[in-house]
């Protein structure tokens, strides 16, 4: 065995077990999923308060039920008994691998997480509580309602500030109702959204303070015409692009029974790509430039630049935030091809087909296509996601960045980063690369599930693995059938832009 092989061969192992660790350790991460469920529960519930004047009633109430639906109270309810439920779980797992912990480690950083965790899960349930009890109160639960705020109170809590909030609640929906002092100040502390808006206006009427309220039910109108608006776009145009995706598929499905291998389906399945090199490429192109240059030496190269500036993007803005991620994202393709370059090298000039650029031929509409037919198989395998992992799993980093930064500049950057910097570099290496190499070792359909999986499991989320692999697998079938890397490039940015989109507006909606 050469050096080359023995240190490549160390260097597989080592990134294998780095990805199986961020995998295993992303189990107990929060998935992002879930706060989107709420921050599109919270639109709906401010959508539910508005009351047009200038449009005809019955009109305007079938179209608010087909969006917003005949109870949107109930369905708050459930949405956050369900998280609460959900974070019930997780704390219970943590505080038993606190109890088993073993004695040697009693000490240690991996219980200074597990307690960590369990106060950061305690505080969600109380926030939880305090939010369940307010729709309570809407639903005419007023005993319930109390008994949530009451759980509360009754909690081991650091944060005094929520046990407080609830003591206001329960005074001001009580009987006789009471005004305790800082009621505002704590409402408006604690409180976000709706949840916000309806013990104030519960708390203004108490207090008579007319013109308070009315400001306050101005600004609500407000909030709920937008937030009409808002469900639209992020629930009303998908619904629309899953109905076209089902009958797309279904198109598909008649086309391949009826004309077979002349089918868009079939198309290029059986036509090969030339691969002159190993393995032992393969490896190298990914173990280096993925992991060795993106997971250690960039990630390295950026800590000893902090450590000499001091320079902590992370506490310096969203926009700082945003600009540090596209710069890393950037040096990190740059190495990615960098060593993709040289691997290839010494066997140009390539075969006719490889990393195949086409602004001609129909890549707008494969692309698209691919995009339709992606979002209901997606949304169907990401469901079943859900109730496997029950709101854990960990999501992507950047998405939670994102989702609170409602800033324009720190917007465009993020999408330069989702829509176009990663689908050029991602689909030159898993699309433009991967898939045809491992064609030598496998048939077509074989080596886009794989490159699917490996995809999906480089982006280090065990939650995310199924989603994207069915996600990357279809990208797959979209360049093999076109052999234009803009047809998937594209297909990747429109999936990406969505997302971006989706979490600007739930985000906008929570503010």
């Amino acid at each position: 065995m050469t050096i080359k092989k023995l240190i490549l061969t160390i260097l597989t192992i080592v990134a294998i077990a780095f990805i199986s660790f961020s995998l295993i350790s992303s189990v107990t991460q929060p998935q992002i999923q879930s706060r989107l469920e709420l921050y599109q529960t919270n639109l709906l519930l401010h959508a539910a308060e508005w009351e047009p004047e200038d449009l005809d009633s019955t009109n305007f109430n079938l179209a608010s039920q087909a969006l917003i639906g005949n109870d949107s109270y109930q369905a708050g309810l459930i949405q956050y008994k369900n998280a609460r439920d959900s974070a019930q779980k997780q704390l219970e797992k943590q505080e038993n691998k606190l109890q088993i912990l073993p004695l040697e480690e009693q000490i240690s950083a991996q219980k200074q997480q597990l307690n960590d965790n369990i106060n950061q899960l305690k505080n969600l349930i109380n926030e939880f509580d305090i939010s369940i009890g307010i729709l309570q109160v809407e639903k005419n639960q007023i005993n319930e309602a109390r008994q949530s705020w009451q759980n509360l109170t009754d909690s081991e809590t650091a944060n005094q500030s929520l046990g407080e909030t609830a003591k206001v609640l329960a005074e001001i929906w009580g009987r006789p109702a009471k005004i305790l002092p800082n009621a505002e100040f704590l409402i408006q502390q604690n409180l976000d959204g709706w949840f916000r808006y309806r013990a104030l206006k519960e708390l203004y009427k108490l207090q008579e303070r007319q013109e308070a309220l009315a400001e306050l039910e101005n600004q609500e109108q407000e909030i709920a015409k937008q937030s009409v608006l808002k469900l639209a776009i992020v629930a009303g145009v998908p619904g629309m692009g899953l109905v076209f995706g089902v009958g797309l598929l279904i198109f598909l499905g008649v086309q391949w029974l009826i004309s077979g291998k002349e089918s868009l389906l079939l198309k290029n399945a059986d036509l090969p790509w030339k691969v002159s090199w190993d393995g032992e490429t393969i490896l190298q192109v990914f173990v280096v430039g993925f992991f060795l240059v993106g997971q250690i030496m960039i990630p390295l190269g950026l800590e000893i630049f902090k450590s000499f500036t001091n320079v902590q993007p992370a506490m310096m803005g969203v926009r700082v935030q945003a600009g540090y991620i596209l710069g890393t994202y950037i040096l990190f393709s740059l190495g990615g091809f960098l060593v993709l370059y040289l691997s290839l090298k010494s066997f140009f000039p390539l075969p006719e087909g490889w990393f195949k650029f086409d602004l001609r031929g129909g890549w707008f509409f494969w692309g698209l296509g691919g995009y339709f037919v992606a979002l209901p198989m997606v949304i169907l395998i990401s469901l079943i996601n859900q109730q496997l992992w029950q709101g854990q799993g960990g999501s992507n980093p950047i998405l939670p960045i994102a989702l609170n930064g409602q800033d324009g500049l720190a917007l465009t950057l993020f999408f330069v980063t989702a829509s176009i910097a990663a689908p050029v570099f991602e689909e030159v290496m898993f699309r433009g690369f991967l898939l045809p190499s491992l064609t030598k070792y496998m048939p077509i359909w074989g080596a886009i599930v794989a490159s699917g999986f490996l995809f999906a499991m480089a982006h280090l989320n065990i939650s995310e693995v199924l989603p994207l692999a069915v996600l990357g697998i279809i990208l797959g079938v979209v360049y093999t059938r076109s052999r234009n890397l803009l047809s998937s490039m594209f297909l990747h940015s429109l999936w990406n832009s969505g997302t971006l989109l989706s979490l600007y507006i739930l985000g906008s909606g929570n503010s």
